[in-house]
């Protein structure tokens, strides 16, 4: 595979690379769609510039290829999918936004992955808080749902002793904090201004 460095963010490309790594995971290809759909409703409502926009919805699409067969490596799906896409030469701060969505540097500590995940920047952003809100708004099915209930469905299909569970207390603040962040700037961006 020749490696090549993406300039501009494709959501085009990235939608397609999804579906054609994702389809035969039909629950995680609806996820992934509404996943996308949600990240591009908020991108509107917060009125993102063109290209942080592009980075949300691109990551959106790209968020979960680590589950795919193909990509995988450690077992892993935010590195693998990241690493997957940096190989192809996927912009760098869309790889990192994959490599960290949802809190996964917590899941990465206990699965022995600190170092691995040290590759990929860590961004604290609205940027990156629109792709994890998306990610965890947004059910299994590719419904929107609370991020409570989301968390609930999430601990219940993984297990009371997945590693998810084990760092929950550490990942679910991070989480919470990130929704009121993302609510706020929406309630923000929906006010009307006073003349």
């Amino acid at each position: 595979m020749t490696t090549m460095v993406r300039q501009r963010v494709d959501v085009s490309a990235a939608r397609q690379l999804a579906s054609a790594l994702l389809t035969d995971l039909p629950q995680r290809w609806a996820h992934t769609a509404g996943v996308a759909r949600r990240a591009a409703e908020l991108c509107a409502a917060l009125a993102m510039a063109p290209a942080d926009r592009d980075r949300v919805v691109a990551a959106a699409w790209l968020h979960d290829i680590g589950y795919a067969a193909p990509v995988h490596d450690t077992g892993f799906h935010p590195l693998d999918g990241a690493r997957f896409l940096r190989a192809a030469g996927w912009a760098a701060r869309v790889n990192a936004l994959v490599a960290h969505h949802s809190g996964a540097c917590y899941v990465a500590e206990v699965r022995g992955l600190r170092h691995e995940m040290t590759e990929f920047p860590r961004e604290l952003s609205p940027v990156a808080d629109a792709l994890t809100y998306a990610d965890q708004t947004v059910g299994p099915d590719g419904a929107r749902v609370d991020i409570r209930t989301r968390m609930t469905e999430m601990l219940a299909r993984h297990g009371a002793t997945s590693d998810n569970a084990r760092v929950h207390h550490l990942r679910a603040p991070d989480l919470l904090a990130t929704a009121d962040r993302v609510e706020h700037r929406l309630r923000r961006a929906l006010t009307p201004v006073s003349p």
